[in-house]
């Protein structure tokens, strides 16, 4: 036994790192186990190290989907975060809150204090934003959201073909309804990423935190119907952990459902197949896996700077280091995308449905080589994709990788909005201020034009932009979680993290699940 603690976290990930915060904050005795290492990886701080951190067993846990139907057959990395600060200790540092219209269809779902309302004053408790305080924005807080630090002119004519298309400028994609196109707000510090490692485990004033890195989970301990404690290795050795108050699972959409089923917690005839005693029979833990997958559509350009040009040449290579050595500004700087826009993918619809990631780069994909001409990507994903998926373990063995299988384009409507979105980021392309670059269509190429053809290539060209959920989500009776994140079936267990949203948000999903974090910390303590 390494000790009795009031509140054990498993996972310091983005969710994790909050809970054990506030509760360690609050006067408790914390225990938090982290599968991964310590952030002192310098790839981890500097913005661009991105490239570095994923696909990088280090940082990374490596796992890959099964080959998927919708994407003829391929089978994609799928990246998550493991280090201290999970994923946004390698995402992509877009701070992006979604829509009012999602949190108040999650309270319409039933669960009451979840609704837009609700959550925005937690979305605030925890920011510290750059334009300083305001009804939307709060400043103080541990998260802190910046300005990005460079200039791209062909962003901006990016944005007037947006504009000359109809897609109104905005300045905030965080006031409730983000239809427009602007510049992405960053999690950064001076050109620094920011990651919860260092806004919140290195905040904390009480002396009641204990971190525990490469310490790999084996399962949540169970006695009488309720959490205890758990099991986990470390240097070899297996140990055991006791919290008498509640264990608090924030492993991430692949990791917490993964972890509930080899505790005994998910489809009973899923874990008697590995040998697993059935603790609860819970066939929604795995269930529900919702993601974004974005559509690489790319253009070659004619008397653009783009980073292909820069990063090409071993001038512009030295540049990029100097500015960021000098003034932490640059390439070196920046997120995986600098320009975003919402739009609808049909003008019927309420809210946006589709998010655009504009990147002055190409690739063939991604982890490869840049072009060695000017390009531009224009990522355009569904935000509210039809698609499930499932996340379930391949054997007893806590060391195996679960099955991923995110189930992408399984539906007529995912389909129709892929095609529907591709064709609306050509009519972009079209406009008159892209045209001085005589852009030429690389993907997915004009050939596909026809709905079979455009089915096709969103097939070829699809791939995750990283939001996984959903897999052990809030609702009603036959969901996992109720309304508080506690597991159905157990007492003293809760689960917090992606895994517990009812339905993914319309948007990068790291500040939601800090939002999620801090309101569930609030409901552990009793004032929320």
């Amino acid at each position: 036994m390494s000790g009795d603690f009031d509140y054990i976290v498993v996972g310091a990930g983005s969710a994790g790192c909050v809970v054990a915060n506030r509760l360690a904050n609050a006067g408790h005795r914390v225990l938090v186990l982290e599968a991964g290492g310590k952030d002192n990886y310098h790839w981890v701080h500097i913005p661009m190290g991105y490239l570095y951190c994923i696909g990088n067993p280090r940082t990374d846990w490596m796992y890959k989907t099964a080959a998927e139907d919708g994407l003829n057959g391929r089978s994609l990395l799928y990246p998550r975060g493991k280090v201290l600060g999970g994923c946004s200790s390698i995402n992509g540092m877009l701070y992006l809150r979604g829509q009012a219209a999602d949190y108040d269809g999650w309270r319409q779902m039933g669960l009451a204090g979840w609704g837009w309302d609700d959550v925005l004053p937690y979305f605030k408790k925890s920011e510290d934003y750059v334009d300083g305080p305001s009804e939307m924005h709060g400043t103080g807080g541990e998260w802190r959201v910046e300005n990005q630090r460079l200039h791209w002119d062909v962003l901006d004519h990016w944005i007037a073909a947006a504009e000359a298309w109809g897609l109104p400028r905005v300045s905030d994609f965080n006031a409730g309804d983000n239809e427009g196109v602007g510049y992405f707000r960053v999690n950064q510090r001076s050109g620094w990423r920011m990651n919860t490692a260092k806004a919140f485990l290195r905040t904390v004033t009480g002396p009641g935190l204990k971190v525990e890195t490469q310490a790999h989970t084996r399962r949540i301990l169970l006695e009488g119907g309720r959490a205890v404690g758990v099991e986990y290795e470390r240097g070899g050795q297996t140990h055991q952990a006791r919290a008498s108050a509640e264990v608090i699972l924030s492993a991430g959409a692949v990791n917490s459902p993964q972890i509930l089923q080899l505790s005994g917690i998910g489809p009973g005839a899923l874990l008697q197949q590995h040998g697993i005693e059935v603790a609860v029979d819970a066939p929604q833990v795995g269930a529900n896996l919702q993601d974004h997958l974005q559509l690489r559509c790319a253009w070659r350009l004619e008397g653009a700077v783009t980073l292909n040009t820069l990063a090409n040449s071993l001038w512009g290579k030295a540049k990029i280091g100097l500015e960021y050595a000098l003034k932490r500004s640059g390439p070196m700087s920046m997120a995986p995308s600098q320009l975003g826009a919402f739009s609808k993918s049909r003008p019927d619809l309420a809210t946006a449905d589709l998010e655009y990631h504009v990147q002055p780069l190409s690739l063939e994909a991604f982890g490869q080589p840049l072009h060695d001409f000017p390009a531009i990507t224009a990522s355009v994903c569904n935000l509210r994709p039809e698609s499930r998926g499932t996340v379930q373990i391949a054997s007893g063995n806590p060391h195996d990788a679960p099955v991923i299988a995110p189930n992408y384009l399984s539906t007529t409507g995912d389909r129709r909005v892929a095609r529907d979105a591709i064709r609306q980021a050509r009519a972009i392309m079209g406009q008159g201020p892209m045209q001085r670059y005589a852009p030429q269509e690389m993907k997915p190429g004009i050939e596909a034009e026809d709905d079979a053809a455009l089915d096709r290539a969103a097939g070829d060209i699809g791939t995750t932009i990283f939001h996984p959920t959903c897999t052990v989500r809030m609702g009603g009776d036959d969901a996992p979680l109720d309304r508080e994140m506690k597991v159905r079936g157990v007492q003293a267990l809760r689960v917090v993290d992606a895994s517990a949203m009812p339905a993914i948000t319309s948007g990068n999903t790291n500040a939601p699940t800090i939002m999620m974090a801090e309101k569930a910390s609030d409901m552990i303590l009793g004032s929320g």
